[in-house]
């Protein structure tokens, strides 16, 4: 194996001499490196970037829209009180809360915007939902009656500041007749606003629940849901199924699957078209090592021929030649991590740089979050490095087993 090392060694060397043949080799072996160098830095990156986003839903957007919610479709559910004890009680729960939610309009001066407004108890929401991470001047849990916290965007498109008074506007319900009701309106004081980023920002209205239950006419333990945080949020359509069965009301059950769910499964989808996609690039980088190294045995015949009438073995030669292969994968593979993790380290810096220098972002207003997010995961790095490895072994195979196949006497005999 010290033979092969060396032999590969000094082969390298001569392929880089200024000879026309040798430099287009050393070409093309240069050429391999350096799309196995960008293909690893771009798997590295893409990747984190990926794990960044998944983290993100997690600990961010899962962290404020609901994880798991039971709905009373007709009538409100009674004695709520209890029936949160009970549901917080259950294994895989970690808090429950009531709330009552309505759609709206919210009205300042002459302009309207559509929310969602969402009754809570001000006690027992901070045990289901992190809103409050986002949210400045009063908190969710500190609202009271006559106030009102609405979403970033919503507040920019009213021209409403905090501290002022807005009107809520709530439709009614006839149950008897199709006739269609005024709606409900309501003057509230703007306490909180909640800047998180993405759809949110845009549709939450968060009221008193029981500013809500007077509204729409409920009694003090009536309510249009009970809401629940759970401990693993990827389990959580199984236990919204199971802890379900543990109250009486006829409800719908929700879970974050049903309208979080697509994006999650985008993120997924993602990552499985990004393996696939960098890994064929790394496949071609590889494999431009068969073409420079097939071009290296035609160039090293005599050589090879010399070394065979010295008593070389084949297998010294065939080991030659994949080490000659692997150096050149091994360079790649160590810059394009190199570069590849500094990037991934970085790429939130970039991006918000880049964004201040085209004077826009084109992540607002659009995904949940408006920066680029990125968390390196080891495992990444690891499975890119032996895959591109194994991928460097097996294109350099054939080459290495055509010099095993120079015949000495036909080579030197011409």
């Amino acid at each position: 194996m010290l033979l092969s090392a060396y032999l590969s060694k000094r082969f390298r060397a001569s392929s880089g001499s200024s000879d026309e043949k040798n430099g287009f080799v050393s070409f093309i072996a240069k050429a391999s490196t350096i799309g196995i160098l960008l293909g690893v830095a771009v798997l590295i990156v893409a990747l984190s970037v990926i794990n960044g986003f998944e983290q993100q839903l997690v600990h961010r957007l899962l962290s404020v829209v609901p994880q798991v919610e039971y709905v009373a479709p007709n009538r409100p559910i009674d004695n709520w009180p209890d029936k949160v004890q009970k549901l917080s009680e259950q294994r895989g729960v970690t808090g429950a809360a009531p709330f009552i939610s309505v759609n709206g309009m919210a009205q300042y001066k002459s302009e309207l915007k559509a929310v969602e407004v969402r009754g809570v108890d001000p006690a027992l929401e901070s045990d289901v939902s992190a809103v409050n991470q986002f949210t400045h001047g009063k908190l969710v849990s500190q609202i009271s009656e006559d106030e009102i916290i609405l979403g970033q965007q919503i507040v920019k498109q009213l021209g409403v500041k905090q501290g002022e008074l807005i009107t809520l506007l709530i439709p009614q319900v006839n149950e008897i007749s199709t006739e269609i009701l005024a709606p409900k309106r309501v003057t509230l004081t703007l306490a909180g606003i909640i800047e998180m980023g993405g759809p949110i920002d845009s549709s939450a209205a968060f009221i008193h629940l029981s500013k809500a239950q007077s509204v729409l006419g409920y009694e003090p333990l009536q309510v249009t849901g009970l809401r629940l945080a759970v401990t693993d949020v990827f389990q959580a359509h199984q236990i919204a199924l199971r802890v379900g069965q543990t109250i009486d009301d006829y409800v719908y059950i929700s879970s974050w699957f049903r309208t979080q769910g697509s994006l999650y499964q985008d993120i997924q989808m993602v990552r499985t078209i990004v393996y696939i996609v960098v890994f064929l690039i790394i496949a071609v980088a590889s494999f431009n090592i068969v073409s420079s190294l097939v071009m290296e045995v035609r160039e090293k015949q005599a050589n090879i021929a010399i070394l065979k009438t010295m008593g070389a073995k084949d297998s010294t030669i065939l080991a030659t030649f994949i080490l000659q292969g692997l150096s050149q994968a091994f360079i790649g593979v160590v810059l394009g991590s190199f570069i590849g993790v500094i990037l991934a380290l970085n790429i939130s810096e970039l991006f918000t740089l880049l964004s201040q220098l085209l004077g826009s972002n084109p992540l607002e207003g659009v995904y949940f979050i408006e920066f680029l997010p990125s968390k390196l995961v080891w495992q990444d790095i690891v499975i890119t490095v032996i895959v591109t490895f194994v991928l460097a072994v097996l294109a350099t195979i054939y080459p290495a087993w055509q010099a095993t196949r120079v015949d000495p006497a036909k080579v030197l005999g011409n």
